[in-house]
């Protein structure tokens, strides 16, 4: 069995690789895959949406059953789904078909990425859930990164499809060693409470619903700039970049700015938790210090989405390639900032019982009201509009963001 802490953050943080290079793997071939299936801007951004159907759909469940008892088991049946999910995104004959194997993907997602962060937060001590979290978290721009070089790669010397068998086939085998996990005691649920209890539960609560309201606006923006940078890349730049250059180099960026993001947002966040008093033995989770937890998360997201609106505008109107990556390294940088705090936020503004509930409906609302449109709506945004302009919906975006999370004085009586 496997029980040591850092193992198990090890383990989790593998899968959660394999998972963001599948998220990206579709980015990367997205246009020779839209000329060979003819798809539309529109067509070619709803993939994505099938997928967080098949995601946000089943994700209540699994965080409703997962404050009732075993996690692992489920994470395990939940990364099996998604491997075979990903492979068959490479046999696709056509629009119908790509679309179904994408849901396919998001369903077995789902199950890892509601469980997996609650996992690793009861498994470590307070003082270090933050980098624990920014390491788990790192997986994100690491596997986006990767996923945008090895799509590029593959495109350019196998075809499109290939890149999909070759990112689906590993999750299989790592699926099974989540069995080995020694999950730790946790106060669980009422086994007879029912699903929309939970939700319910969760969604009374004015902090837990303004951190998701600004997760939401945060996960759609970001989820339709990292879907379509690199097709916005080609054409702005299509005497400069290729396939492979295009999603090599913002890969490079991402994975840069994002590792570096990530961990400064999981230390910055700790440092300033330290700074708070402790709660008292048995104080409730709404007691004033816990609300003040919460918003310490929340500021520290706040700040990188103010960072990211400017420099995001700037990198878009840049007239060179190296201009423009440059400058989306410091966006990036802002966006990446939020990654570990707003996790946190998720599950700490509500009860310790009703966390994986409190993630379930985090994850369901940022999907169904976030990035399950936005790339879609940016494509066709694109159909009608100049590209340049199109692209200005997200830093309005994440200015929106920064507003909606920064700290609410009336919230911390």
């Amino acid at each position: 069995m496997i029980r040591d802490r850092r193992a198990i953050l090890a383990l989790l943080t593998a899968l959660n690789f394999l998972n963001y290079i599948d998220r990206a793997v579709i980015a990367a071939v997205l246009k020779p895959m839209q000329g060979e299936l003819g798809l539309s801007n529109f067509e070619a951004g709803l993939p994505s949406s099938a997928f967080l159907i098949g995601y946000f759909l089943v994700a209540p469940l699994f965080g409703a059953r997962a404050d009732k008892g075993s996690r692992k088991h489920m994470i395990t049946i939940g990364v099996i789904v998604w491997s075979v999910g990903t492979v068959a995104s490479g046999l696709v004959a056509g629009f119908g078909q790509l679309m179904a194997a994408r849901a396919i993907v998001g369903v077995g997602e789902a199950s890892f990425g509601v469980l997996a962060q609650t996992i690793i937060d009861d498994v470590t001590p307070k003082d270090r859930k933050g980098m624990a979290l920014a390491i788990f978290f790192s997986a994100i721009p690491l596997g986006y990164a990767l996923g945008y070089m090895i799509g590029g790669a593959l495109t350019k010397h196998y075809g499109w499809r290939t890149a999909f068998y070759v990112v689906g086939a590993p999750g299989i085998v790592i699926a099974l060693s989540c069995l080995l996990i020694a999950e730790p005691t946790r106060k669980l649920a009422d086994a007879r409470a029912k699903l929309l209890d939970g939700l319910r539960a969760c969604i009374r609560l004015p902090l837990f619903r303004r951190a998701v309201a600004g997760y939401c606006a945060y996960t759609g923006a970001l989820g339709a700039f990292s879907y379509w940078a690199p097709h916005f890349l080609l054409d702005r730049f299509p005497g400069t970049l290729d396939d492979e250059t295009a999603n090599r180099w913002f890969g490079i960026v991402l994975l840069a700015a994002g590792a570096i993001g990530t961990f400064v947002g999981g230390r910055w966040m700790d440092a300033q938790l330290r700074r708070l008093p402790a709660a008292p033995a048995g104080a409730p989770f709404d007691a004033p210090v816990r609300k003040a937890t919460v918003n310490v998360m929340l500021r520290v997201c706040a700040i990188g989405m103010a960072i990211a609106a400017p420099f995001t505008v700037a990198c878009f109107v840049m007239p060179s390639a190296p201009g423009f990556f440059a400058l989306a390294f410091v966006a990036e940088l802002g966006l990446f900032l939020s990654t570990s705090p707003i996790s946190a936020a998720c599950m700490h503004s509500v009860p310790e019982e009703r966390r994986a509930s409190g993630v379930a409906a985090s994850i369901f609302a940022i999907h169904l009201l976030g990035d399950l449109w936005s790339t879609a709506v940016l494509g066709l945004l694109q159909d009608v509009l100049p590209v340049l302009l199109a692209m200005m919906a997200l830093p309005l975006t994440f200015a929106a963001t920064a507003v909606i999370w920064w700290p609410r004085r009336r919230e911390a009586e």
